[in-house]
């Protein structure tokens, strides 16, 4: 197994199964799964599985917020920060950052208030990456033509 990428504690990564190209994340390995900002979720039944359907806006000039949906994985109770419980939606995705790409169980909430439309959590992390929490952006910046609010 080749040696763990170091990341900071914030980084662009994309999510390109969702069409994202580049969202700000929070790299917190306090937390355990992984969480996306998303708008709206309604879900439906297709050829008896459960889907969601969302809008992501990931706060980015030249990146508009984009109508995506995906196959429902599981539902679980997830506590926040402020030790708030809920169930939120759980889908798989595909994740890349750091020139690797693999597949990780996101959930699905609202992060209105937050900083980072995504939380990349410590199980999509376990075995590919360490953590720098004194630096940023160790990854570099984002594609041109989209810049941080």
């Amino acid at each position: 197994m080749p040696d763990p990428v170091l990341l900071g504690w914030r980084e662009w990564l994309s999510l390109p199964a969702l069409g994202i190209v580049a969202v700000r994340a929070k790299v917190d390995s306090g937390a355990r799964s992984s969480a996306l900002h998303v708008q709206g979720q309604e879900l439906f039944m297709r050829d008896g599985r459960e889907f969601v359907r969302f809008v992501l806006d990931t706060g980015m000039d030249g990146q508009a917020p984009q109508p995506a949906e995906a196959a429902v994985i599981d539902r679980r109770q997830v506590t926040d920060s402020g030790g708030h419980t809920t169930e939120r939606v759980f889908i798989q995705t595909r994740l890349r950052l750091a020139g690797q790409e693999w597949e990780a169980e996101v959930n699905l909430t609202h992060r209105r208030n937050m900083l980072f439309p995504m939380l990349l959590g410590r199980t999509a992390l376990a075995g590919r990456f360490l953590v720098d929490p004194a630096s940023s952006f160790r990854q570099g910046d984002p594609p041109e033509g989209l810049l941080p609010p």
